[in-house]
């Protein structure tokens, strides 16, 4: 087992506290998802297959030089009272120039971050719903929702308090348009 050092956020939060002192085993994750504690195993080979399909297009296609964080934890506001939330997306993406992924903190803000991309896998509701709400709280431009039982490509943009405002959707094999700073058409036959 591994211990996730995090700095103290000093709340006064039984969950939170609980949460951020979680001793969780080699390769597992822990998420705190609108008061909810969620433990997750590895991922599989084409789960993380497709994650790195996405970070190569970006870095062949895009029009800015973007940065790429795997698993780089994020604080995002609460839903209702209680913690905000602890999200873990399959990938961050800033531009290089703000230096978003520049820190040792294992949690940080999401004020740089341009996308956020969750690849489906045993609880796809949590990445349809959950983290997509939670991600437009937080302000993140573009999520990427790379839906494997759907076989769909969603991606969400125009994000507000409670949830992302436009929706452009496509079934695998279909090229989805990334706005800038990505400015190029996504191939979604590599997902399939």
């Amino acid at each position: 087992m591994t211990v996730m050092a995090h700095e103290p956020f000093i709340d006064g939060d039984p969950l939170l506290e609980g949460f951020l002192a979680l001793d969780t085993p080699e390769g597992f994750r822990a998420e705190l998802i609108d008061g909810e504690i969620i433990v997750t195993p590895p991922p599989g080979g084409r789960h993380e297959r497709n994650i790195g399909r996405f970070a190569r297009q970006v870095a062949r296609r895009s029009s800015a030089d973007l940065d790429f964080a795997a698993n780089r934890g994020l604080v995002v506001p609460a839903a209702a009272q209680g913690p905000d939330s602890h999200v873990i997306p399959d990938g961050t993406f800033a531009l290089a120039e703000v230096d978003a992924f520049d820190d040792e903190e294992s949690w940080s803000r999401p004020d740089r971050v341009c996308l956020v991309l969750e690849v489906t896998s045993s609880h796809p509701e949590r990445d349809r719903v959950n983290k997509r709400r939670a991600y437009a709280r937080a302000g993140i431009p573009l999520y990427l929702l790379v839906d494997r039982g759907e076989q769909r490509a969603t991606l969400f943009s125009e994000p507000d308090e409670r949830d992302y405002g436009q929706t452009n959707s496509v079934p695998f094999g279909k090229g989805l348009a990334l706005p800038e700073p990505f400015g190029f058409e996504l191939d979604t036959s590599e997902f399939a």
